[in-house]
């Protein structure tokens, strides 16, 4: 099975969200999050993390890019149990396993996103709020094979 981390280029995700993910940690899309805002809730940061960003698993910070990896079984399995736990403590969701059912189907739905890319692809998320509620859209960005030279640094024994 094929899930997301967080991946970081830069500083910027520690300006435009007011809780960034940790680069490394486990992703989804996390538009559950979003599914009763208005427009009057789409200002500053709160935008930004409406307009593309993935939800973390363990900070339940916010990241712009996310990268397709493997994931275990049990790596899974302790995924779904902390976010059927968020569910229960940030959401008020009825019971533990109400919650679990639904973070099943989120953690299901970001595997199903990631099956068909490769290890390394990157992934992009993009919202808009019409009235029909919140739109997802997503975008991949392909791994491209580095040649070693831009990589290695190279020392010069004689010097």
């Amino acid at each position: 099975m094929k899930l997301a981390r967080a991946i970081h280029f830069d500083e910027s995700d520690r300006n435009v969200f007011h809780n960034p993910a940790r680069t490394g940690e486990w992703c989804i899309s996390g538009g559950f999050e979003f599914s009763n805002w208005t427009e009057a809730d789409l200002v500053g940061k709160a935008r930004q993390a409406f307009a593309n960003g993935w939800l973390g698993l363990e900070t339940f910070g916010r990241v712009t890019f996310v990268a397709v990896t493997r994931i275990e079984p049990a790596e899974a399995a302790a995924l779904e149990a902390a976010l059927a736990g968020h569910f229960v403590d940030l959401y008020g969701a009825p019971s533990e396993a109400a919650a679990r059912e639904v973070a099943r189907g989120e953690i299901a739905q970001m595997a199903d996103l990631c099956a068909e890319h490769d290890p390394n692809t990157l992934l992009t998320v993009a919202r808009e709020l019409d009235a029909g509620g919140v739109r997802e859209a997503y975008r991949t960005l392909a791994a491209r094979a580095a040649d070693l030279a831009q990589l290695a640094v190279h020392l010069d024994p004689e010097a």
